[in-house]
């Protein structure tokens, strides 16, 4: 597959030049931006459970790594492909440099549904992918996590296999683990509780007050936006609509926020749950709220649909659910967007965390975490918004430009090698 064949690729690439044109980014940082340092594809064959060999295309990608350690999760996906690797790495490398963090961007995953393989099965592809690619990953050198289709089950896995090919415990090469295994409190709600973190910053400068008035629309009921989503309930603000998969469930008064958790955790779809109104995904992006959270995957609102949405706050809980085309429909009907390198950065911040406090094997409490967070997060959101009046941009263009300008003066203080 071409790298460049994803439209969530093309739709970096062409964010990146933008932002790049804008702000008179140089040209030769420019240029080594555009392709990633790093792409390995893998073949993973695993024996599943009656006896036949099934092989699986694996992928990591390290996009950039001046700033330091690649870092990025691993996601299990039947749609999972070089280019769509690519582009969610480079995002990553925008990620780590707007919030600060001393990281660069990085990716991988494996083309596979796991809801199709048995525990075993989950357990041995994981095992072999980590063999696959454990000659370029490393505390020191990139440092996976859980994405779409994976959890700390499966980083335990990973970290475990990592620590039995380097002949002793190496707990540092992945985070998102449970915490028995030396993972971080507060890890697993993080994302969400960071787009919470996010709308509220925005309401604020909006003037809006997240109280009983306010109403949220969430795409995605998994884990991202369910802490999300029981975030700003727990603020006093009303669900009306959640989705997943099968469809979404909408209820003009509200909805119980905990008892639809308790469902989908029970793996049951909410199309089944009772009581409540059944709509559509796309119905719920057109729906009249004041914050719409697109939670899910990438592209979910696109030219053809952008027209339709009202909400006033549109909060990036996935990566890239906005295409570059709708952005500039949605930003023009008035639309104040907080864009994925900004919005979903909890979760990679306190990944940061963990990885810190394995390496020091001194861990800190919930409120150290959540307090760090919600910093770091404030100093990142201002940032951009300050860029956004600079520039006289939309807040997408004007993270890309705050990334940037670390990312070029990084890269000009460390050179290019050879010289």
């Amino acid at each position: 597959m071409s790298l460049f064949e994803s439209p969530l690729f093309q739709d970096a690439y062409s964010q990146l030049e933008d932002a790049a044109a804008i702000m008179n980014l140089d040209p030769n940082i420019l240029e080594r931006l555009k392709y990633p340092k790093r792409a390995l594809q893998v073949a993973v064959p695993i024996r599943l459970d009656d006896g036949t060999v099934k092989t699986f295309l694996g992928y990591r990608v390290q996009h950039n790594m001046t700033i330091g350690p690649g870092k990025g999760g691993i996601r299990y996906h039947p749609k999972v492909d070089l280019s769509e690797t690519a582009a969610l790495a480079m995002l990553m490398t925008f990620k780590c440099a707007l919030v600060g963090l001393p990281l660069g961007g990085a990716k991988g995953g494996v083309q596979v549904d796991p809801n199709e393989l048995s525990r075993q099965e989950l357990q041995s592809l994981t095992r072999r992918y980590c063999t696959e690619i454990n000659m370029i990953i490393g505390p020191n050198i990139d440092i996976p996590a859980p994405d779409i289709g994976t959890d700390s089950q499966t980083m335990a896995w990973f970290m475990d296999t990592y620590s039995q090919l380097k002949g002793y415990t190496v707990p540092g090469v992945v985070t998102g683990k449970p915490i028995a295994v030396g993972g971080s409190l507060g890890r697993s709600e993080a994302t969400g509780k960071g787009v919470a973190y996010c709308v509220n910053f925005a309401a604020k400068k909006l003037d809006m007050k997240i109280d009983n008035k306010t109403t949220v629309a969430v795409h995605g009921f998994g884990k991202v936006g369910i802490p999300a989503a029981i975030d700003l309930q727990d603020q006093g603000a009303k669900i009306v609509a959640i989705s997943d998969v099968s469809g979404a469930i909408y209820d003009a008064n509200g909805l119980d926020v905990k008892a639809a958790e308790q469902w989908v955790l029970s793996r049951k779809y909410l199309k089944d749950m009772p009581g409540v109104e059944k709509i559509s995904n796309e119905d719920l992006l057109a729906l009249d709220v004041d914050i719409l959270i697109p939670a899910a995957i990438d592209g979910v609102i696109t030219k053809e649909n952008a027209h339709r949405v009202k909400a006033k706050i549109i909060a990036e809980g996935a990566n890239g659910p906005i295409t570059r085309e709708a952005i500039d429909i949605i930003t023009k009907n008035g639309s104040f967007i907080i864009p994925d390198i900004l919005c979903n950065a909890g979760g990679v911040i306190v990944s940061y965390f963990e990885w810190v406090q394995g390496l020091q094997n001194f861990f800190w409490d919930l409120d150290q975490i959540n307090g760090k967070l919600h910093d770091i997060l404030k100093d990142a959101f201002e940032n951009v918004y300050e860029c956004s009046q600079t520039y006289k941009v939309n807040m997408k263009k004007a993270a890309l430009i705050g990334a940037l300008r670390r990312l070029e003066r990084a890269m000009r203080l460390r050179g290019l090698f050879p010289s």
